[in-house]
């Protein structure tokens, strides 16, 4: 059973994930860091163009892997560009675990406390929104339980319909 504390520092919401206040908001990145469509799109409009000359001076980082950006002109502080796929291709079940992964190890490095994930690679990507919900709350869960520095995972979803597959799955979990 997930511990009430683990449980209180989760939050979803449907929503802009721009809008934001906090430290860090996640992107779902491809691996060369190109701000394309979807939430991406999104960072790159609203956050400006030092978002995406910031992600070309790092290059391409290998699937799975996550880079840190400053946040341009948004109220977060960074933006974590979490890369659950290549260009042109899909996430699968082993990228998405491993840049959500490797997002929360960011964290630690940048001192962040506060962070909103979108639903990872469920846009062009093709993941399946109920698995992309499992596979995220696993992952967050798991790296809550053992670090108190992250105080509030924001998961800000962009329909009713993912913000549902999200409620419902972390419901399952809260009674296993």
């Amino acid at each position: 059973m997930i511990r009430t504390e683990v449980l209180a520092r989760i939050q979803l919401l449907q929503g802009d994930i721009t809008a934001l206040e906090v430290d860090a908001i996640v992107n779902a990145a491809n691996n060369d860091l190109i701000l394309g469509g979807g939430v991406a799109g999104a960072i790159r409009a609203k956050g400006g163009p030092v978002i995406q000359q910031e992600c070309n001076k790092i290059g391409t980082i290998k699937v799975g892997d996550a880079a840190v950006t400053s946040a341009g002109t948004l109220k977060a502080k960074y933006i974590i560009h979490a890369a659950s796929m290549a260009l042109g291709s899909d996430t699968t079940a082993g990228t998405l675990r491993n840049s959500v992964r490797n997002t929360l190890l960011k964290t630690e490095q940048y001192k962040i406390t506060t962070i909103a994930f979108p639903a990872i690679g469920t846009g062009v990507a093709g993941f399946p929104v109920a698995g992309c919900a499992r596979i995220m709350l696993d992952e967050v869960i798991s790296y809550l339980g053992n670090k108190p520095h992250l105080t509030k995972v924001y998961f800000v979803l962009y329909d009713k319909i993912t913000l549902q597959a999200f409620k419902e799955e972390l419901d399952d979990m809260a009674k296993t």
